[in-house]
Parts: C-alpha cells; structure tokens; sequence
C-alpha cells in the first residue's frame, strides 16, 4: 500500500498542476516544449498554446470522456482533436515515449537502449472498431495488443491486431519493429505460445535469441515466472488510464497514439519528478496487479534491504 510520504508526495504533485491531476507542471512542460513543432515563418501567427493541448489529450486519456465531453478550458475539442491527428501523423507522442523511455533506464543506472526484451499479447473489447476479430481462447471480440517491454516492464514496442490474429504471428510484427527502433536488443523472453517454428525461424535470421519461460507441470494455481512477470504490471498501468481500459477508437494508429499518450505520460512524470522512490515504483507494481499482492510484503522487505545495503 501506499504510504503517507508517498502519498504526500503525489499530493505535492498535483498541487503544481494548474487545474486537474493529469495538467503538465513547469518541470514536465520544460522537458516537452522543445520538442513541440514550431511555428511557420509564413502566414498567420499561431494562437494555440501546445500545453493546453497536451494537458487535454492527458486528460481525455486519464479520464476515459469522448471528444465532446473535453472542460472549456482545453478550448475548443475540435481543435484538441485536429493538432492530436496532425501530431500523430508527426509520430510526436511515439518519439516523447522513446526519450523518456531512456531518461528513465539512465536514471535508473542503466543503459539507454535495452538488450534485452520480454513480449507479450493482451485481448481488449473493441465495441467501435472498424476492424475486429474474435479470440476464441478467451472469448473476446476486439483486438489484441502485442507489446514488448524491457527487463524492468518499461513499454517499448506495441502493436494491434485484431483479435483473431495468433501470438506467434503477432510476434513476428513485434520483431521487425524491434529491430528498427530498438536495434541494441537481443535476447527476448516469452510464453509458450510462441513456441513456433516461423517465429523461432524469423528470429535466428533477425539475430534474435528467444527464451521461452514455460509454466511448471507440478504447479498448482498461480506462479510468478521469472521474467515473464514484468509484462502484468505493464498492462496494469495501463489500465489505470480508463481509455485504455477498452479499445474504443475507430483506426489502429489512433489506438496506439493513446497508449504512447498514456505511458510517456507516466514515464515523463516519473523524470521531472525524481524525487519519487524506486521503493514507490516496485510497491506500485504489486498495488496495481492483484496477482502480485501475495509477494508484495516479501518484495517490500527485499526493497528495504537493497536500499540500505547501497
């Protein structure tokens, strides 16, 4: 559970926002401004301010309302909404993602780029997509997202498919993507379901070496594996943003937008504020998902003795 000083210091936080908790601080916006678009030298001169327009789409996200329901003080939810199509065809919130993702792997002492990765895939309702498919493994109509995140559950890659699509050839997407954004990794992580031979096929040509963590025979109920953990807590910070809690948007490019929306969100916080423990960060992780809260006090006092004995 959250404790009174971490507590006090998400409050502390939201007391810097200008009106609602997920509003950029100084400290945040200061990290983003430079990699806004700049103005054209020709024509009329610009009257939007970029830090409304970030603080709306946070809190479309956050908050799960549609366009319409965006607060008067945004502006206009026709204009949130055109700069958030021109900004993604800019892949800006795909590149505020990637900067962060790094800040946060350096701040926390390692290197920028990951080497090694653990993928994964999640079946989400899709009630307004135009495309959707039907997984009739867990009774799902909608869309799957194939994810990849590193060693420490950070989102690095995520693709959508719609559901019907299987894991393996899902997969086989996440390696060609991650080979050109993220070309440092090597090693992957997965279940056994993608134990298949096109995928282990397409890996060794991509240079790729995949472990396939497999769940005990003599196992009875739940079992954390290692490795493969990582990805729960990911899908669980996702959640929290309730436009994710469903996929609700038409196109898939529009889907992936809210999802980089929502995890640079989370990771831009987390560096303009550093101030915030790693001892928070592995104690959410357990809050969040509540498969982990059986090992969550034995995590604590592993936390508590790693920070004392550095």
């Amino acid at each position: 559970m959250w404790t009174p000083e971490q507590r006090g210091r998400i409050a502390d936080i939201t007391r810097r926002t200008k009106r609602y908790p997920s509003d950029l601080t100084d400290e945040e916006w200061e990290r983003l401004a430079p990699l806004m678009p700049p103005a054209n030298r020709r024509g009329r001169k610009r009257a939007t301010d970029f830090r409304e327009i970030i603080n709306a789409l946070c809190y479309l996200v956050r908050s799960g309302c549609g366009w319409e329901m965006l607060p008067v003080h945004f502006g206009p939810w026709q204009t949130v909404y055109w700069w958030f199509r021109r900004l993604m065809r800019r892949f800006l919130f795909q590149t505020i993602h990637g900067i962060c993702l790094m800040l946060d792997r350096e701040a926390a002492g390692r290197e920028a780029s990951p080497s090694g990765s653990v993928i994964d895939s999640q079946g989400i309702k899709a009630p307004h997509a135009k495309t959707r498919g039907y997984d009739a493994g867990k009774k799902i109509v909608g869309r799957k997202r194939h994810i990849a995140v590193d060693t420490d559950g950070r989102l690095l890659l995520v693709r959508l498919t719609t559901a019907d699509i299987s894991d393996s050839a899902g997969g086989q997407m996440i390696l060609d993507a991650i080979r050109k954004r993220w070309p440092w990794v090597k090693h992957l992580f997965a279940d056994g379901t993608y134990d298949r031979l096109q995928l282990m096929d397409k890996a060794a040509f991509l240079d790729f070496t995949v472990e396939v963590v497999r769940r005990s025979d003599t196992a009875k109920g739940f079992e954390v594996l290692p490795r493969r953990w990582v990805v729960e807590p990911t899908f669980g910070w996702r959640i929290r943003w309730r436009r994710l809690v469903k996929d609700y948007e038409q196109r898939i490019d529009v889907a992936e937008a809210m999802i980089h929306i929502a995890m640079g969100s989370l990771m831009l916080r987390r560096n303009a504020h550093p101030w915030i423990s790693k001892r928070a960060l592995s104690a959410s992780r357990y809050v969040i998902n509540p498969l982990f809260n059986l090992n969550y006090k034995r995590q604590q006092k592993h936390v508590r003795f790693r920070e004392t004995n550095t």
